[in-house]
């Protein structure tokens, strides 16, 4: 069930991350009332998974994936570019993620 909570963390939080560009600096009612709502929901669900997760191995997981997650949104719906290093970088992140969840004993599996 961690990871469930876990999951729902990471797209309410990548939800109200994209909803924070289109909300205009809160200038867009409902874009700016998604940010908020995403954000609460964010915050709680990674409450959820603290109970089972270590903290940093929870906040590696969020942070990692939303940061893809947020790349796609970014190329995809808003029409952002990404260079070489930009990538790789990514795919570090994805890597480092990767190597925790296959090999470290402090991640439940």
């Amino acid at each position: 069930m961690v990871y469930v909570y876990l999951g729902l963390a990471i797209v309410a939080e990548v939800i109200a991350t994209s909803a924070l560009k289109a909300s205009n600096e809160f200038t867009r009612l409902w874009p700016s009332v998604l940010v908020l709502v995403g954000y609460a929901m964010a915050f709680y669900m990674l409450t959820l998974v603290l109970r089972t997760l270590p903290v940093g191995i929870a906040y590696a997981f969020w942070a990692g994936l939303g940061i893809v997650l947020i790349t796609l949104i970014g190329i995809l719906v808003y029409g952002e570019t990404l260079d070489l290093p930009a990538i790789l970088g990514l795919a570090m992140i994805i890597g480092g993620v990767v190597v925790i969840q296959v090999f470290s004993k402090v991640s439940t599996h």
